[in-house]
């Protein structure tokens, strides 16, 4: 009889202890009010907003990943080319997809996937660019090799160019 209430004791145990739950991790406070001396605005929120302004003919944000954040893009001003290139598809082939933006076109860049932005309009072009994270990184593709120590023959073969084009 013992025996039973000790195995019943621990089979209840077992169970309420195998219950697992997950969520994001707690703000420290419930909302953050903007205030000239910080830049904290959206602070323990858990997203971020960016503004991104574009010379006109050709003003670029040229290839990058956020490895932390899915960004959503909403064109205000002028025409955008966009897009993004997959990753790690069954036949080994990348894709690239783009589209063109006019004012009020949203488009969504997947969490760290490589994107652009660039101006194909005759004016200044206004972007506004929020993203999932309060800190989503930002790896810029042809920046993050500079200073990097990479010899040219890596960076080469690893972007299968000729040498010549290397810096």
């Amino acid at each position: 009889m013992e025996g039973l209430k000790f195995l019943l004791v621990f089979v209840v145990l077992a169970l309420a202890s195998s219950f697992a739950s997950a969520s994001d991790p707690s703000p420290l406070q419930d909302f953050c009010v903007a205030i000239k001396e910080t830049d904290g605005g959206l602070n323990t929120l858990g997203i971020s907003l960016a503004r991104i302004d574009f010379a006109p003919y050709g003003g670029l944000n040229p290839p990058h990943t956020h490895p932390r954040a899915t960004e959503i893009l909403v064109v205000v001003e002028s025409t955008l080319y966009v897009g993004f290139v997959t990753s790690n598809l069954a036949n080994g082939d990348n894709r690239l997809i783009t589209k063109v933006l006019n004012p009020g076109d949203v488009f969504v860049f997947p969490v760290g996937l490589i994107h652009f932005q660039l101006n194909v309009g005759k004016t200044n072009a206004v972007a506004l660019a929020s993203l999932s994270s309060q800190n989503p990184g930002v790896i810029t593709i042809a920046g993050g090799q500079e200073g990097s120590r990479l010899s040219s023959e890596t960076i080469r073969d690893g972007q299968q160019q000729l040498e010549e084009h290397i810096y």
